[in-house]
């Protein structure tokens, strides 16, 4: 079984045939998973008492009045710190255990055990937990690592194949930041299906390396967040309905490309673009007001002294840290009205 140890995490490549607690289990669940596979995890939990919590599906479940209601909820349930919450899902509901759990009577542990492509290469590894705002995404939140990650690819098998393809978007993303061998390769629809588990770890393997480094995000660790900070905006501004998370980083990725290639004259971005579209991702965003979408920007929680910061490819495989000025972000903006 391929292990790695990250931090205060330890990640497993495939699922127990047991998970022993000594104290009570919170399974944290959503609406679309909880059927397909909450009752085949809870007949291998061994615990003193096992509990579940079903949040709405969706990305605009990430909100405080489902943090609270499932802090309320543990609290019925009396965890203690010797309890565990596990986290049974994608993306959503790695974020908000994460952060329930680090708030619990001032951190409790949890387990997670990503269902989608997305969490399974990114969300539910390095620890970032948080819930939307009104504001902007994630802005609150914490640090706070699982104490085990179990990543199957068989939980992929009933993943709808437009989740699939966005969680793709973060394995692309690393390819262009990281790894120009693991770009080329994808390129090839078969290549990916023969080697998907390899795949995933390669990702999780990358992020832990950056995360190794960087826990708490003061410098190396903003790399992965390159295509997100045009990507956020579009996500808000689509009020987390209209696309999923990986459609936005993708959209956000190519609008970063613009952006580089014109200050650093990075030459890729209609590879990239064909790239994106093979696996039908999205690749343009109309913008309806420049300058709203600008001043939206400066809740990234990269920003810094009043500077936008961006992540932006060199070449594949190499990225550089830029802090553009204001009519050279607009430039790019007015591209894509």
């Amino acid at each position: 079984m391929k292990t790695i140890d990250l931090h205060n995490s330890h990640i497993h490549f495939s699922l127990p045939s047991s998970i022993e607690c000594e104290g009570s289990v919170l399974i944290v669940s959503d609406s679309v998973v909880s059927p397909l596979y909450l009752q085949n995890l809870t007949s291998i939990i061994k615990a003193p008492s096992i509990f579940s919590y079903i949040l709405p599906s969706g990305e605009e479940s990430k909100n405080a009045q489902e943090l609270f209601s499932l802090l309320e909820y543990a609290l019925t349930c009396k965890l203690d710190r010797k309890s565990v919450m596990i986290a049974l899902g994608g993306g959503v509901v790695s974020d908000i255990v994460g952060l329930a759990s680090g708030l619990y009577m001032r951190g409790i542990e949890f387990y997670s055990i990503p269902t989608t492509l997305l969490a399974q290469v990114d969300a539910s590894v390095g620890g970032k937990t948080g819930i939307n705002s009104p504001q902007g995404k994630n802005l609150i939140g914490l640090f706070y690592q699982p104490s085990k990650v179990f990543i199957s690819p068989s939980f992929l098998s009933t993943l709808p194949q437009r989740e699939f393809h966005a969680g793709l978007a973060e394995v692309i993303k690393m390819a262009i930041c990281f790894d120009p061998s693991l770009f080329s390769s994808l390129f090839s629809p078969q290549w990916l299906e023969k080697n998907l588990e390899e795949v995933i770890y390669t990702s999780v393997s990358l992020k832990a390396r950056i995360v190794e480094q960087d826990e708490r995000e003061n410098s190396l660790r903003a790399s992965l967040n390159y295509g997100h900070t045009f990507g956020h905006i579009i996500e808000q501004e689509g009020e987390y309905k209209t696309y999923l998370h990986g459609e936005a980083v993708s959209m956000g990725m190519v609008m970063a490309n613009a952006l580089a290639h014109s200050l650093n004259g990075f030459s890729s971005s209609q590879e990239v673009i064909d790239l994106l579209s093979i696996y039908s991702l999205p690749t343009h965003y109309a913008i309806n007001n420049e300058e709203r979408f600008f001043q939206a920007l400066f809740l990234d929680k990269k920003t810094q002294n009043h500077k936008i910061k961006f992540i932006l490819p060199k070449t594949i495989g190499s990225y550089e840290f830029a802090y553009p000025e204001h009519e050279e972000i607009m430039a790019i903006l007015r591209e894509f009205k």
